[in-house]
């Protein structure tokens, strides 16, 4: 479990939050670095095709996303391993964060986050541009970890449960549109 267990614990559960956020962030950064001194590998391809590639791209993962296509995501199948938060709270938080930030330690199960890194890679934007696009998806994932620790609701679960394909609909769809404004 991420969080402490509570008012006893040595550590706030607010504290582990905010270090694994800045894991989350950090990590996010980094894969868009990557993605960002990659990505020149693409400027050779005219811009009308990486364009025509990235909301291509884009429509299909917003058809996955709605059900209508069945494609596999590449996954890393291994989790972190618990013993990461056991033993040192603080760091393994930060260290948890990290990993799960830069997208490739753990199963992403929705398409946005793929069609965001290829888009990234094709669009061929400026260093700020990439890295803060990266920084924001760090800061989506620290999102859900931060309502979970907000609400402590019973039934916050089934509530997630019901509102889960609305928000993944949704996202899918402001990617594509995000994607296509910035390409024109």
């Amino acid at each position: 479990m991420l969080f402490s267990p509570g008012w006893r614990a040595p550590i706030r559960q607010g504290e582990v939050l905010a270090v694994f956020s800045l894991g989350l962030v950090l990590g996010g950064t980094l894969s868009a670095g990557v993605i960002w001194l990659a990505s020149g590998l693409a400027a050779p391809v005219p811009a009308a095709v990486r364009a025509g590639l990235v909301v291509a791209l884009a429509a299909v993962a917003a058809a996955r996303e709605a059900g209508l296509v069945r494609l596999p995501l590449p996954q890393n199948a291994r989790q972190i391993p618990q013993e990461v938060l056991m033993h040192r709270l603080r760091t393994g938080s930060l260290q948890f964060g990290f990993e799960m930030g830069t997208g490739v330690r753990t199963y992403v199960s929705a398409s946005s986050p793929y069609v965001l890194a290829l888009g990234l890679l094709l669009a061929h934007l400026g260093a700020p541009a990439t890295l803060l696009a990266g920084a924001s998806f760090g800061a989506g994932r620290s999102l859900s970890a931060a309502l979970t620790y907000w609400a402590r609701s019973p039934d916050r679960d089934a509530l997630i449960a019901v509102r889960m394909p609305w928000a993944r609909n949704l996202t899918a769809l402001s990617v594509l549109l995000a994607l296509a404004l910035l390409l024109l």
